[in-house]
């Protein structure tokens, strides 16, 4: 964990962050995307405002997964028996969740338009 540490600072002195220009809200940039971890809800959202139910709903239910196991916590273990329901709805989630990231940070250019990311 050390060294992780060290290389997570040793990058940080070192690599340049991905900042663009100062905000000017006179000027927003077209299109305005979120920032990259936010993108999903983004994405999710501009094909509709009846979806801004959908990340609540998402919310709510990434909210309540820790209480939605059964029995006594015996030992950790990925994916037992009694709770693959869960498990399953955390990987779809994740997966969910970075394939509207992809989407939102690669395939959308001007007006919120698809386009090839090469």
């Amino acid at each position: 964990m050390a060294a992780w540490i060290a290389l997570l600072l040793a990058g940080a002195a070192l690599l340049p962050a991905p900042l663009d220009r100062a905000a000017d809200p006179a000027h927003a940039p077209n299109p305005a995307k979120a920032a990259w971890f936010l993108v999903w809800v983004q994405e999710l959202v501009s094909h509709g405002t009846a979806w801004v139910w959908a990340v609540l709903a998402l919310a709510v239910l990434v909210t309540v997964l820790p209480w939605l196991r059964r029995g006594p916590f015996e030992h950790a273990a990925w994916f037992r028996r009694g709770e693959r329901t869960v498990a399953v709805a955390t990987a779809g989630l994740v997966l969910a969740v970075i394939v509207l990231t992809v989407v939102g940070l690669y395939f959308r250019g001007e007006q919120w338009r698809f386009v090839a990311p090469f």
